[in-house]
Order: C-alpha cells, then sequence, then structure tokens
C-alpha cells in the first residue's frame, strides 16, 4: 500500500508540475494542439506517449545517479561544459514560465472574477511563500488535494461535450490556420516544453525516493494521466465557436453549461495555476542555491520578483511567444534524454 500511495504522490507532483496557468485554463492546449482540429488529437496521443515513457525515464535516472538538481542532471545529459549553458537557459525559461503562471492567475481573477488582475497575481504569490516555507511536504500536499479534483472535473466536461450533436463534425473537421505547418512539430515542443520544465521539480522529488519501482510506476502514471486530460480538454475546447480568441476558455465551457460548479472550477483551475507556480519556483531555489548560500527567503523573494514584473504583459501573447520559443530550445534535451540507456527496464 504504501508503494502504491508514494506512486500516486509522484505521479500527482507530475502532473501539477505540468498542468499550470496555460494548460488548466484551455489556453495552452488550444494553442498547440485543438486550433489544428483532427491532426491536433493526433499530435496530442504522440505528446501523451513522450509523456509517459520520458517522465518516467527523467525520474530513473535521476534515480540512479543520484542527481538531487536539474543542474547535475544536465551535466549528466549534456556534458560538463555545455550544461553549464543549459542550466542558464532553464533557469531562465523557469523564471519566465513563473511570470505566465502569475499573469494567467491574474487573468483568472480579471476576465471570470472582475477582480483587478493583480489581486491573482499578489495572492499567488502570497500564498507560494506560504508553501515554500512548508517545503517538499507543501508541494505533495497541494498536488495530491488539486490535481484528483482537475481530472474529475475535465472527465465530466469531456462526457458532457461529447454528446453534443456537433461533436463528431468537429472533431475530424481540420481547419485552415496560416501557420499549420506548426501541427507538425507541435506535439514534440509541447512535450519537449514540459518535460524540460518538468525535470526541475521531478529530478529533487526521485532523489528522495528510495524505491526505484515506485518512481517508474509513477512516472507511468503521472503520464497517463496527463494524457487523459489532454484528450478531455481537446474533447471539451473543439465544442467552442471562436476558441482561440479567449484567454480562459475552459472556464467559458463551464459558465455555459455548469454554472452551479463555475467557481469551484474557477478555484480549481487557480489551484493548478499555484501547483506550476510553487513546483516552478521550488526547483529554481534548488537550483539558485548552489550559487547562494543564504536563506531561501531571499531566493524566493527574487524569483517572485523578477516574474511579477515579467507578469504585467498580456497573458495569451506571453504564453504564445515564450512556450514554442522554450520548446524549441528543449528539443535538445529530449532527444538526448531518449538516447541514454537505462538500467532499469521499462516494464
Amino acid at each position: 500500500m504504501k508503494k502504491i500511495t508514494g506512486s500516486f504522490q509522484i505521479a500527482a507532483v507530475y502532473v501539477g508540475t505540468v498542468i499550470g496557468a496555460g494548460f488548466a485554463t484551455g489556453r495552452e492546449i488550444v494553442e498547440f494542439f485543438t486550433r489544428f482540429g483532427f491532426v491536433g488529437f493526433i499530435g496530442i496521443l504522440i505528446s501523451g506517449l513522450l509523456f509517459i515513457y520520458l517522465g518516467s525515464k527523467i525520474m530513473m535516472k535521476a534515480h540512479e545517479i543520484k542527481a538531487t538538481s536539474f543542474e547535475q542532471f544536465n551535466e549528466y545529459l549534456f556534458g560538463k561544459w555545455f550544461s553549464k549553458f543549459m542550466n542558464i537557459l532553464m533557469m531562465g525559461m523557469l523564471l519566465g514560465v513563473t511570470a505566465v503562471m502569475l499573469s494567467g492567475a491574474g487573468a483568472l481573477f480579471e476576465e471570470q472574477l472582475g477582480f483587478p488582475k493583480q489581486v491573482g497575481v499578489l495572492l499567488t504569490i502570497i500564498l507560494g511563500f506560504l508553501t515554500m516555507i512548508v517545503g517538499m511536504k507543501g508541494l505533495f500536499a497541494v498536488n495530491t488535494f488539486v490535481v484528483p479534483l482537475m481530472i474529475i472535473f475535465n472527465v465530466f466536461l469531456m462526457l458532457h461535450s461529447i454528446r453534443d450533436p456537433l461533436f463528431l463534425e468537429s472533431m475530424f473537421e481540420i481547419p485552415y490556420v496560416d501557420d499549420g505547418w506548426k501541427s507538425v512539430i507541435a506535439p514534440f515542443t509541447y512535450a519537449a516544453f514540459n518535460l524540460a520544465m518538468a525535470q526541475a521539480v521531478l529530478v529533487p522529488v526521485a532523489a528522495e525516493m528510495e524505491d526505484i519501482k515506485m518512481v517508474k510506476w509513477g512516472g507511468y502514471l503521472g503520464g497517463a494521466l496527463l494524457t487523459l486530460i489532454l484528450i478531455s480538454s481537446h474533447f471539451t475546447l473543439i465544442t467552442i465557436p471562436n476558441v482561440t480568441f479567449y484567454e480562459i476558455p475552459m472556464a467559458i465551457v463551464v459558465k455555459s453549461m455548469f454554472s452551479g460548479v463555475y467557481i469551484i472550477y474557477i478555484l480549481i483551475i487557480f489551484g493548478e495555476i499555484f501547483t506550476s507556480v510553487i513546483g516552478g519556483v521550488f526547483g529554481l531555489d534548488k537550483q539558485l542555491k548552489n550559487y547562494w548560500k543564504g536563506s531561501s527567503l531571499v531566493v524566493v523573494s527574487f524569483i517572485f520578483t523578477f516574474a511579477y514584473l515579467l507578469s504585467f504583459f498580456e497573458y495569451s501573447k506571453l504564453l504564445a511567444y515564450l512556450y514554442p520559443l522554450f520548446g524549441y530550445f528543449s528539443l535538445v534535451f529530449m532527444v538526448l534524454l531518449w538516447m541514454k540507456p537505462s538500467k532499469e527496464k521499462f516494464s
């Protein structure tokens, strides 16, 4: 039972780290998949397989080489000298993603609740500080609570959406888009980016686990759950007319179809944004401590201050520009990870 519980906790952290502002709100899924129609659905299946296999491999290799931070893991993948460049790039990417999360929290409060954007941003920062004080236990606790709720709601919305008379027509439609060529590389850049970001949390988490089987199955389960959420979100989003126009498209569905649980779903979206914020800050804190031996409070304050300044940019534009860019950089990480042999069999 302990192994099952441990595997589920690892899976929850994996899912919670990947599901952030873009994923939970649906904006990220629209950008990479849904706007390409049926081709986007094929892309989701490809990304799902990469999440299952490579997510497990990150943790298993981290456990195998006793890496406690993404700096050590990148040195294993890229070598001593090139890893220095990758570590700097990773820190920049994590700061950028944290800014996107904060901007997403602000957009959620502004578009869906009618509050000023800064209310959502500052509330997320305050709660982030409190969780970071608790440490790894806080990371596990938040994800173990929020992730199951997100999965239940997403599957519920999907089951309702597939009963729509126009669902099959929407499902197999391949709309024209000016940058349709991106649909071919989107599943790879999307998976590469999210895996590169997730390693900041997955590596130290795997290092603290004693049982390699628990780590492996936690990765498998986490990847499978991510695939399920991607598919269920896509099936829901394809039923929304002009879905690319909305900052928080998933909330639009809930508000129009299930207004009674609308506020609950908004809180769940906020919870998922929050899990990615603390996941990114947790990974950055672990990394920056290699260069700064002072208090974690100073490190975390620096991270939130920098991300806060970036969060003033519009959420959808920040996501549309930074995420694909980071995805291209992360492809090298994914290819090298794929090529590394493993002692533990993937079965």
